[in-house]
């Protein structure tokens, strides 16, 4: 797969060096570059050629397509996850939901949460939220001249400090529904963090009739090869990828209300177009408060 298409499925942020003769890819964490150099890959130009787009350069293609020799099949399931959000999103538009918490954001791509909002309602409301400085700093960039769009440095392991936010507490009325948005977030979490947990003091603050948008890496859908792989990079990075089974992730949605068609790898939740193989990557769904 695409490195950054890696990096953000992985959840971290990364900078990545090629190094002369054929040397590699070296990795270091949170080390932006200093100036820009078109020679240097950089996180956010390479997420864009993950995702198909044109706003990068030939150091960020070769770098790319480095470590897509490594797990192919993980590109196809970056997609997948970006598009479910998308589709459940628009859903979530479509039954007149006009607020968004987006948390654990991760880099800006095409198509993102406030792109969907704006293109159907301008004056809806979304805060991204990210623990990740150069992430809040891409998204505070983007939406600098926007009134009904922001983003927040801050912990998910804290949803009491993002709930009292200024920032929040300005954008979104917790008495009218919510859309939380939590896509390939949770699996960086240990048990010991409760992410059952976080999702619940989250979704206690809001109004009924808010929905949890969640997808989730599912180790058990993706060969033993990519499922060992997976796991070593992750160590290496040190971070989690925590290997829950299809009823760990169903309880994260606690006692909400699982939308048809439930819990399902993102192609098929809702499909706008030919249904295609699924990568295994990912569990995803979209579940009420009643």
């Amino acid at each position: 797969m695409s490195c950054t298409a890696l990096a953000h499925f992985l959840g971290f942020s990364l900078t990545f060096e090629v190094r002369p003769e054929g040397g590699g890819i070296g990795i270091s964490h949170d080390r932006p570059p200093k100036r820009f150099n078109p020679a240097v890959p950089n996180e956010a130009r390479m997420y864009d050629y993950a995702m198909g787009g044109k706003d990068n350069y030939r150091a960020d293609r070769d770098a790319a397509e480095r470590i897509g020799a490594a797990l192919p099949s993980a590109l196809a399931g970056v997609r997948e996850n970006r598009q479910f959000m998308r589709r459940a999103v628009r859903h979530l538009l479509s039954i007149d939901v006009r607020q968004f918490l987006d948390l654990g954001c991760g880099m800006p791509g095409r198509g993102n949460v406030h792109d969907l909002v704006a293109a159907a309602d301008p004056p809806a409301t979304v805060v991204y939220v990210d623990n990740e400085p150069m992430v809040v700093n891409h998204f505070q960039a983007l939406l600098s001249s926007s009134s009904v769009a922001t983003a927040l440095l801050a912990d998910l392991r804290r949803p009491g400090d993002i709930l009292s936010s200024p920032e929040v507490r300005k954008l979104i009325d917790f008495r009218r529904p919510v859309g939380i948005v939590l896509t390939a977030v949770l699996h960086y979490f240990e048990d010991e963090d409760d992410p059952a947990g976080l999702v619940k003091e989250f979704v206690s603050a809001v109004a009924p009739g808010s929905h949890v948008v969640l997808t989730h890496y599912h180790a058990g859908g993706i060969p033993p090869a990519d499922r060992v792989a997976t796991a070593e990079f992750a160590a290496a990075l040190d971070v989690t990828m925590a290997e829950r089974d299809r009823a760990d992730i169903e309880a994260l949605f606690g006692k909400l209300v699982l939308l048809e068609p439930g819990l399902v790898p993102p192609p098929r939740w809702r499909p706008d177009r030919l249904l295609r193989d699924s990568t295994g990557w990912l569990l995803a769904g979209v579940a009420r408060k009643p």
